[in-house]
């Protein structure tokens, strides 16, 4: 796998919570951390990595341009800004964060600029974030099959889906699941608590588990210490058939990041 199984998430993560949780995920054994431009907390990330003493290529280091990037122009120079943030000379990922259809910049533009941007060496690898299957057929045929590394979408026990999913399983593009937990949303479901119950588990590893027995990677982030140990048991945990087909019923659609103008149609 290109792309890590489990790593830490920032978002909504802010000033000295987000390096405390970048800190305490590093002290706790996680290597991989995903951040964005416009989460605001590059910088924070950066401070956290290099006072963690991690050697730097023992991590995987994503982060994602924001819309107002996308032109050509622009795209590289603001990669080479979120280096200086992070500290790094080079990212391990570097994600086009919304497909923002009819922002100005077409599709094929930007994917090109990303492109031009591993070939620098800004990045390792390139990808994409909550692209549906048309985009990213349009994606491949700019940059090539085998050069999308993951398209991070939204996934949880109650948003499956299941076509986009399928699509990337057989173009051989990694599933990176965001919201695994919907907001904590299914951390009361019934099911799931049962579930974990019989495993001696938490619900909340118990959907992570899911996704990855399903092949996605993960990227939960916390705030709290005991719950960032507690996520990466998720790891070790083995859910049975039954478990996996439980889960598999309580799709519902239940999407819960549909910013007007950046998303995609969804499939």
């Amino acid at each position: 796998m290109r792309i890590p199984a489990f790593g830490v998430g920032t978002f909504r993560l802010q000033g000295q919570v987000v390096i405390d949780s970048v800190r305490t995920a590093l002290e706790l054994g996680y290597r991989a951390i995903d951040t964005a431009q416009i989460y605001g907390n590059e910088a924070e990330v950066g401070q956290a990595i290099a006072e963690s003493g991690v050697p730097r290529d023992a991590l995987f280091i994503t982060t994602k341009i924001w819309v107002d990037n996308y032109h050509p122009d622009k795209l590289i120079p603001s990669l080479k800004e979120s280096l200086n943030k992070l500290r790094t000379e080079q990212v391990d990922l570097t994600l086009i964060h919304w497909p923002a259809p009819g922002n100005g910049v077409a599709l094929a533009d930007y994917m090109a600029a990303l492109n031009e941007a591993k070939a620098q060496g800004l990045t390792r690898q390139i990808g994409v974030s909550n692209f549906n299957i048309a985009q990213l057929k349009e994606a491949m045929a700019v940059v090539g099959k085998d050069a999308i590394a993951t398209n991070q979408i939204e996934l949880s026990p109650y948003l499956q889906n299941r076509s986009v999913t399928a699509f990337m399983k057989d173009a051989g593009i990694q599933v990176t699941s965001y919201m695994t937990l919907a907001y904590g949303k299914v951390l009361a479901d019934p099911v799931l608590a049962d579930i974990a119950k019989r495993h001696q588990a938490t619900p909340a590893q118990v959907a992570l588990a899911w996704a990855m027995q399903l092949g996605y990677s993960v990227i939960p982030s916390s705030t709290k210490r005991e719950n960032l140990a507690s996520n990466l048991l998720a790891q070790q945990l083995v859910l049975s058939a039954e478990d996996m087909a439980k889960i598999a019923e309580l799709e519902r659609n239940g999407r819960e990041v549909d910013p007007k103008g950046l998303a995609p149609d969804w499939d």
